[in-house]
């Protein structure tokens, strides 16, 4: 069988910049930091005292109390993230076949608050296992794709991918294949994270990954400059509908763009560090053009994962260089990271709308913060340092690499 042709027919973001997608979009092109002192916990004896959180964010208003105090955040952030891109797409589920039509959803973590507020709770107690019934189901990662699939009533394919900060390009390759495959016609996918929590920052700053920049947060998260220090942590979740072409032509959906084809590696090498030689990320990227049926000549623009940290920015960038040999300074590199911080398991999903976005609108996000040049990076690659730049834009790649060793890479394309 040919495998079946998938497009994007819908889209949905809530992120530090935005909490929905005009206002991402919008705050992608202006360079908007998202970075701010952390409000959802005391963070004052933390080496880490900022993040980049949703705002002005009340699940109140998309959900009663009830069904907000089942949800974890990272659930609540999917439910109304894939809302909007429901509504987006245009779609009546009246009018389609609900088993034809599956949830595939990314989260690194899941509902770590949880987790740690039923501890803390545990623990500050004479040791009566006094446990909320809903712990449990709050927690797990897979939540997300299940409570989604109840609200709709969506009885097709319905699980969540984990592989950290890779998990929601995993998931939007595994939906890829799924409606590739005939095994569905439509899949909501996407990915959320709540990891701005007393665990989640202290976790990370005990291993050292984050920024310590404090006194300057807006600009703490600087990919590809000499002085970058760390990632910034973020939350937030965004929402894809993935679509058969034949079956989105039917009923007239809008198209963004075509979801031509992903990449998997593993590095192999190291719990959290890459590998130096890029091994994994070379891989990921020749894996995902050869299922695409493309050549690296054909890519105009890469959203990299450039989390910010010394090791992993400068792995990336030479493994583009190799993989993409002198073409690479012909293609827009950037990273939305620069803004939104490092979302985690949904940063695959941020910043495949943030390709999609660009593709239709014919304009690379800028990467900010950008202040000391690091002489290691080869100065004639095009970062997209400081402001947008408009360019046709027919191919885009993003990237995302997982602790673990997990490399996961999508390829959009204009729709012919």
């Amino acid at each position: 069988m040919k495998p079946r042709r998938v497009v994007i027919t819908g889209l949905g973001a809530l992120t530090p910049i935005g909490n929905t997608l005009p206002a991402y979009w919008e705050g992608l092109l202006s360079g908007t930091s998202g970075a701010a002192p952390i409000t959802h916990f005391d963070s004052s004896k933390f080496k880490t005292q900022f993040a980049c959180e949703l705002k002005d964010f009340d699940p109140l208003n998309f959900m009663d109390r009830k069904e907000a105090r089942k949800c974890d955040r990272f659930a609540q952030y999917a439910l109304v993230v894939s809302e909007e891109a429901i509504t987006d797409a245009g779609l009546d589920f009246e009018k389609e076949d609900r088993d034809r039509i599956g949830v595939i959803w990314g989260a690194g973590i899941g509902g770590l608050e949880t987790f740690q507020n039923e501890v803390l709770n545990f623990a500050e107690g004479e040791g009566s296992p006094r446990f909320n019934p809903f712990f449990i189901p709050k927690m797990i990662s897979d939540i997300a794709p299940g409570l989604i699939s109840m609200k709709h009533g969506l009885r097709g394919p319905n699980f969540a991918t984990v592989s950290a900060c890779a998990s929601s390009s995993n998931a939007m390759i595994d939906s890829l294949n799924y409606i590739r495959m005939g095994f569905a016609d439509i899949i909501v996918s996407g990915g959320s994270e709540a990891a701005v929590t007393i665990a989640g920052i202290g976790g990370f700053n005990a291993m050292h990954a984050l920024s310590t920049r404090n006194e300057d947060p807006k600009t703490a998260s600087r990919p590809f400059d000499k002085d970058r220090d760390g990632f910034v942590l973020g939350e937030g979740a965004g929402a894809l509908i993935l679509e058969e072409y034949e079956h989105a032509k039917a009923r007239g959906a809008k198209i963004y763009a075509e979801l031509a084809g992903g990449g998997l590696s593993a590095d192999a090498h190291h719990m959290t560090a890459p590998h130096p030689e890029g091994i994994g990320a070379k891989k990921v990227m020749i894996n995902c053009l050869h299922d695409a049926g493309l050549n690296p000549e054909d890519v105009d623009t890469i959203n990299m994962h450039g989390t910010s940290t010394p090791l992993g920015d400068l792995a990336e960038t030479n493994a583009v260089k190799t993989v993409f040999a002198d073409h690479v300074y012909k293609i827009n590199i950037n990273s939305t990271k620069s803004m939104t911080g490092h979302l985690l398991g949904a940063a695959g999903a941020i910043e495949a709308i943030a390709c999609i976005m660009a593709i239709k609108n014919s304009i690379v996000p800028p990467t900010i913060n950008h202040q000391t040049v690091d002489e290691q990076f080869d100065p004639k690659i095009n970062f997209t340092f400081g402001e947008p730049q408009k360019r046709n834009i027919n191919v885009a790649l993003s990237n995302t690499f997982g602790f673990g060793g997990h490399n996961a890479c999508v390829i959009f394309k204009k729709i012919s």
